[in-house]
This record gives structure tokens, sequence and C-alpha cells, in this order.
């Protein structure tokens, strides 16, 4: 695993990421349970629940109608089941092989959606028309150098009075040791631009191992999370933290409803996720 702290240009790795990423896709699409959406009622449980957090803050209370750009789309279960509660999607990712399966998907359930190669920090430029919603959810921005070009895309595809979601993996969480045998402090919470160099052949769901392990994430403090978007423009308007994950973040985790979490001993000491929403005003 390591996570050792190194200089590395964004290209590169870009590069090495990308790799893993399209090695991760046939995976995933075997260890997603993609047959459940058989079930045209079906959702993922990522957007079951941020369906709760996110519907409040919409004019109708409903994505019924909505124009909905989805950021790190992946092979598109979560942008299906956001089509299914009724918007109007655009997936955008920068892997050809997870946009391939998010079509299919897609085509195979009889619904629409535009789907869009490009990397985030370059979807303004890449993807036609505004949105209503710009969503992201889980295990997203660390793959990310640059906050502020990041907030800036968002800000830009958002229509006056538009809705920015983000759910992800708290910051704090990702500076735990999540090997140790209590909640210990291993990797840096702050971010001074360089980025976290990682080797693993394992991947978040399924037991398959991928060809390209080498990966680099980078660490952004909720502090510099939360002013990007400010400082791109965009107006807080709920801040949130959770307990639970969708996925095994650490061996000791237990599982619960939707997800993981930390022992029920620990389970108040840390945060697992924050969730923001934004609007363009």
């Amino acid at each position: 695993m390591d996570g050792s702290t190194v200089e590395i240009d964004w290209e590169s790795a870009r590069a090495a990421n990308l790799q893993n990423w399209d090695d991760r896709v046939p995976l995933h699409r075997d260890a997603y349970g993609l047959d459940a959406f058989d079930d045209p009622a079906h959702l993922s449980d990522v957007v079951a629940h941020d369906l709760k957090a996110l519907t409040p803050y919409l004019p109708s209370r409903s994505l019924r109608g909505l124009d909905l750009c989805h950021l790190q789309c992946h092979i598109g279960t979560d942008t299906l089941s956001l089509a299914r509660a009724g918007a109007t999607v655009t997936g955008v990712d920068f892997s050809a092989s997870a946009l391939r399966v998010a079509r299919e998907l897609a085509e195979s359930h009889g619904v629409h959606a535009t789907w869009v190669e490009t990397d985030v920090l370059d979807a303004r430029a890449a993807v036609s028309g505004d949105f209503d919603v710009v969503y992201t959810s889980i295990g997203t921005i660390t793959w990310l150098d640059d906050l502020d070009r990041w907030a800036a895309q968002v800000a830009q595809l958002l229509r006056p009075g538009g809705v920015f979601y983000i759910r992800d993996g708290h910051p704090a969480l990702y500076a735990l040791d999540e090997n140790a045998e209590n909640l210990t402090t291993r990797y840096p919470y702050f971010g001074d631009g360089r980025a976290q160099r990682w080797d693993d052949e394992s991947t978040y769901v399924g037991a398959g191992t991928v060809a390209h392990p080498r990966t680099y994430e980078w660490p952004h403090p909720l502090s510099e999370i939360i002013g990007s978007l400010l400082g791109a423009g965009l107006r807080l308007r709920h801040f949130g933290e959770g307990k639970v994950l969708p996925w095994r973040f650490s061996p000791r985790m237990v599982e619960v409803p939707h997800g993981f979490a930390w022992p029920q001993s620990e389970r108040d000491l840390i945060p697992c996720t924050y969730t923001i929403l934004a609007s363009r005003d």
C-alpha cells in the first residue's frame, strides 16, 4: 500500500490512475450486482441515500424534469439511478472503458443518457449545455490535484439557481491508518500539493486484481474543499458528516445497514463521510 508523499506531475499521475481505473472496469462490472437493475424500480444504494439529502434543496423536491451532470460517473450505476429518479442525465468520466459499460447498461434498460469522455478538470469545455444539478459522490476528489480548477468546472456547468451535491469519504478518515488496531493517524490531513503514492492490486469491491496497481491521490482538508467551492462563487447551503461508508475502508469496520462503520465503541470518535450542497445564485 505505502501511501508515501511524492512529487509527480499531473499528466504522469493521471496516466497511472487511468490504467488502474481501466483495469477496474471488468472487475466492477462483475461485482456491482448489475442484475439488480433488471427491476425498473431499483436504485443504487449510493443514490438512494443521496436523494434524501439532495431533493429538499431542489425547487420541486424532485429530480423530475431536471438536467443533471454526473461527474466521475465510472460505469454508470449511479447515473442510471439518477435517471430513474427523473433527471435527464449526462455522465462524465475519463475512462472510455467505463463509459462503454455505462452506455451498455443504460441502453439495456431503456434509459437515455449522454456520456462524455473527459477529465473532470476539463469538464466545462467538453460538456454541452448547462445543468440544474451537478452531482458527484463517493471516492472522487482525492483523485484530483487542483480543487480550485475542479470547483470552477462545477460552477460553470451550473445554471443560475442550480445545485451542486457531493458526498465523499471524510479527509479525517483518510488520514487514519486503515490497518492499525485502533484509530491512529498515519497519513497527512493537510495537502501540500504533493501526491500520495499507492500500490494495491485489489479494488474496493470484488475479489479480482488489477494489472496496474500504482495510483496517486491528493489529500484535501475540508477547508480546501469548501473554500474552493466558495471561491468559485457558490453559496454553501448544507454541510453534514456521517458515520457510515458504502465500502469497507478498514478490515476492522463492521457491516451495518447501508454500508460499513467503525465498531460501536469508536463510532462517535471519527466521521466517515461529509456531504456538501452548494448553489449558484
